[in-house]
């Protein structure tokens, strides 16, 4: 059994990391507050935008104004990855980097192959794993790792701004974002989906002569030039506030998860250490009863 000294450092340095643990979640907390105010905000707007913007590009049919929309033999393709910045969240930013070696190994396992893959990195820890391993195979657009220091729409508006650019140019075949949905603070979903070309509506059987009834006005072709790449940049602002809200819940979960293991931790410390300190009691006690009983004896 350990000695009284050492369980007292082991109860000592617990003690330290559980205020330590117990601090950065009530820091989590509050900045998941304000980002969950701002996803909930959020996601209802650009859900509709984004099922409004689909159901247009899935009725216009190879109209001017529709690259965004428009499917082409995947030749080249990018995947954004969107993790924190920092650890102590769990199996968050592992989940996140799961979901994209999903995509790159399935849908894209061809591009893969060919070289011919980009992976697009928003935050240090996908940047960090990718890096390291696939940094020959991998095409590595670090440019944009630190967004979360500055989450603001005009930033990220220039990443979606960079993708639609380059996907318009036809240097992007597809672009696929793997990011992590905000459900509640104990619930996040890793998830990869394609930002471009826009998804089309599927149809249900039945619905086939299902068209949407737009009017458009001045010009179909001027407002879509305005109206698609707003769309898409608010979609694509919409990953990342998911994603914030997602870090700042699953790292509250990990703290509160961290403090009660240290909880018991330190019960299970406490019994040892009344354990070895009754055991050097009794052993005080018998070396001053031999004691005694040799005196008398002599």
């Amino acid at each position: 059994m350990a000695n009284l000294k050492e369980v007292r450092d082991r109860i000592a340095s617990v003690q330290n990391t559980q205020q330590i643990t117990k601090a950065m979640k009530m820091v989590s907390a509050a900045k998941l507050r304000r980002a969950q105010d701002a996803i909930t905000q959020m996601r209802p707007y650009a859900n509709k935008l984004d099922s409004m913007l689909r159901n247009i590009l899935s009725n216009l049919e190879g109209d001017a104004g529709t690259v965004f929309g428009q499917e082409r033999p995947v030749e080249r393709a990018c995947i954004v990855v969107v993790t924190s910045n920092r650890g102590l969240c769990g199996a968050f930013n592992t989940n996140v980097i799961k979901a994209a070696l999903a995509a790159m190994n399935g849908k894209f396992a061809d591009v893969h192959a060919r070289g011919n893959l980009t992976m697009l990195f928003i935050g240090k820890k996908g940047n960090e794993y990718f890096k390291k391993r696939y940094a020959d195979s991998v095409n590595i657009i670090s440019d944009y790792v630190n967004l979360f220091d500055d989450l603001s729409f005009d930033n990220t508006k220039k990443v979606a701004t960079y993708l639609m650019d380059n996907f318009k140019d036809g240097r992007f075949d597809a672009v696929e974002v793997a990011y992590g949905e905000f459900r509640n603070a104990a619930i996040q979903n890793t998830v990869h989906v394609p930002f471009l070309p826009v998804p089309k509506v599927e149809m249900e059987e039945g619905d086939t002569n299902l068209r949407a009834d737009y009017i458009f006005e001045p010009s179909k072709e001027g407002l879509l030039s305005h109206l698609v790449p707003s769309i898409l940049q608010t979609q694509f602002h919409k990953f990342n506030l998911d994603t914030q809200a997602s870090e700042h819940g699953a790292r509250m979960t990990a703290m509160d998860s961290a403090t009660e293991n240290a909880n018991d931790l330190l019960r299970d410390l406490k019994i040892s250490y009344n354990k070895a300190r009754q055991e050097a009691i009794t052993n005080e006690i018998l070396e001053i009863v031999g004691g005694a009983a040799a005196l008398e004896s002599a």
